[in-house]
């Protein structure tokens, strides 16, 4: 399936917890997380890994970037009286939409059923990067949650972002779509950086195998070479946190996910944030 793909033409300001003043900080590590593929666990992975990195006294802000389908709120058991819409349209500012979330995480929420915000205007896109701009004290993470697929707003959230996480399970159509997202980034808009995130795995073995697939093929026709973040073992405690509206790192956090959940958070602190330029857009400049 992934050769043919391969052979298919391309068709106010908002306050974070106290930090380092202005001339002190360092770069934000500007990540999206991202999927070809829906029902990858995508939206989970991002609240538990900003739970987790702010557990390690990491400043961490959290964006719902699937405008139109909010999901980040739901999950977390909040109820936000103004999202992203409002930001992108003039009617609040940054600091009006903010959410505290669990262990002290920021959470900027995302509209649900508004159709015209699937795929964002020029004019939102620069309200939002404007917006983004004005923070005072920067995060030490910000992760953007997208929506799956290939979508504009997809394209642009990822663009956006410094780095990009592409989260995959063992299904085959995970791995053929998430091959057409990145080579949807890569040639189109020369995105050179993705780390693999395997999720829903029985063994790390499994896990191995389903990099070396999606690697072997970037490799072979995209002559492109992608990282292996790591693996999220299948685990029978996140349907009974997701039900409950709490994160499984903060219900159960000796689960199997979990411990692969933070090892996942102890690598992404481990390295330099990636302060390459972003492009012609970008947050928190």
């Amino acid at each position: 399936m992934l050769r043919q793909l391969a052979g298919q033409q391309e068709g106010s300001p908002g306050t974070l917890p106290q930090g380092r003043p202005a001339a002190q900080k360092k770069k934000t590590c500007l990540i999206s997380v991202t999927s070809g593929k829906g029902g990858v666990g995508k939206t989970n992975i991002v609240a538990n890994l900003a739970f987790l990195l702010t557990g390690m006294k990491k400043r961490t802000l959290v964006m719902d970037a699937d405008c139109g389908l909010a999901n980040v709120d739901l999950i977390l058991g909040l109820t936000p009286r103004y999202n992203l819409s409002h930001l992108i349209n003039g009617e609040r500012t940054l600091q009006e939409i903010l959410l505290n979330g669990p262990g002290g995480m920021k959470i900027i929420p995302s509209s649900s059923g508004i159709q015209e915000h699937s795929t964002l205007t020029m004019v939102q896109k620069l309200a939002l990067q404007d917006a983004m701009n004005t923070l005072q004290w920067r995060p030490d993470f910000m992760l953007i949650d997208t929506s799956a697929g290939i979508s504009e707003n997809v394209m642009y959230f990822n663009m956006v972002a410094r780095e990009t996480i592409v989260i995959v399970t063992p299904e085959p159509t995970s791995l053929t779509d998430a091959y057409a997202l990145i080579k949807l980034l890569y040639q189109r808009h020369a995105k050179k950086r993705f780390r693999l995130l395997v999720n829903m795995v029985k063994t790390p073995r499994e896990a191995k195998e389903v990099f070396l697939r999606l690697s072997q093929a970037t490799d072979r026709f995209l002559n492109l070479a992608i990282e292996n973040l790591g693996f999220i073992l299948h685990d029978e405690n996140l349907p009974v946190a997701v039900k409950q509206q709490k994160l499984l790192a903060e219900s159960h956090p000796n689960s199997p996910a979990v411990k692969c959940l933070r090892e996942v958070a102890e690598k992404l602190c481990r390295q330099s944030p990636d302060v390459e330029d972003a492009g012609s857009i970008s947050f928190l400049n």
